[in-house]
């Protein structure tokens, strides 16, 4: 038989790990897969708080009764392409000091 059985991460959990070999390539390096380590403060029980930087746009999203505002935040360890959408009033709840 010319199968390979993937050890795959726990994301993946849902996908079966056998597959044909038809099925893998072999590996290109590519330099712009190569992450960056950045260290991280711990807490004593092992988690991180990451806090927002920067919030870098702002819209409304309507719902069919109301409307929501939105903003885009920018979070302490991510990039700009890892920004997200949150609710502009839960936001202001919790970092205030952002607006």
């Amino acid at each position: 038989m010319a199968a390979y059985q993937l050890a795959l991460p726990p994301s993946l959990s849902n996908v079966h790990d056998v597959f044909h070999v038809s099925m893998i390539w072999k590996y290109q390096p590519n330099p712009s897969h190569v992450l960056q380590l950045e260290s991280l403060q711990l807490e004593p029980d092992m988690s991180f708080v990451e806090a927002p930087i920067q919030i870098l746009d702002r819209r409304t999203k309507r719902l069919r009764s109301k409307n929501i505002q939105l903003v885009k935040v920018l979070w302490q360890c991510r990039g700009v392409e890892e920004a997200t959408w949150e609710r502009e009033d839960d936001m202001k709840a919790t970092y205030p000091h952002q607006f």
